[in-house]
């Protein structure tokens, strides 16, 4: 049990709006492309990404996914193919092979966490803003993050339960 002399009161965001931030990170060049919105993410949402990296067209692209709903769909896997990028879908509860993922958790770490937003607006342009910098004031800190080296186990110990 917590005593104290003076009540203290939080300010908080009251409701609930949503600001989507979809986005593909290019390992080799360190490029992020995002798409942002204020309503859902859907399929068609996943095809604009598709869209967005076809300046990538003189190397092999590969899109790693995981397995949202409206990822695996027939209409974003025939929008690829046609693009001629090939998409890997992650295995299910594996947010760390996701790189991106990494990405939204510093984000989240650097202009959300502990700070209150008065308004939607400044809520949106502070993620924006942090997004922004990514390439520039965050440079070094997003290439560590963001390294696609991932520790491997040569000799897994065969133990079943």
């Amino acid at each position: 049990m917590l005593w104290c002399f003076e009540r203290l009161f939080l300010k908080s965001s009251s409701g609930r709006k949503r600001y989507n931030v979809l986005g593909a990170f290019s390992v080799k060049g360190t490029d992020l492309v995002t798409i942002t919105n204020d309503a859902y993410i859907n399929s068609d949402t996943i095809v604009d990404l598709i869209k967005l990296n076809q300046e990538y067209t003189d190397i092999p692209l590969t899109l790693i996914m995981d397995n949202a709903r409206y990822q695996p769909c027939t209409k974003v896997t025939e929008h690829a193919e046609l693009l001629g990028i090939n998409i890997l879908f992650l295995p299910p509860y594996s947010p760390n092979l996701n790189l991106i993922e990494r990405l939204w958790k510093f984000t989240k770490k650097k202009c959300l966490y502990n700070r209150y937003h008065e308004t939607f607006c400044d809520f949106k342009e502070a993620i924006d803003d942090c997004i922004d910098k990514v390439k520039s004031t965050f440079k070094e800190q997003v290439k560590t993050l963001l390294n696609p080296k991932f520790q491997l186990f040569r000799k897994s110990a065969g133990v079943t339960a």
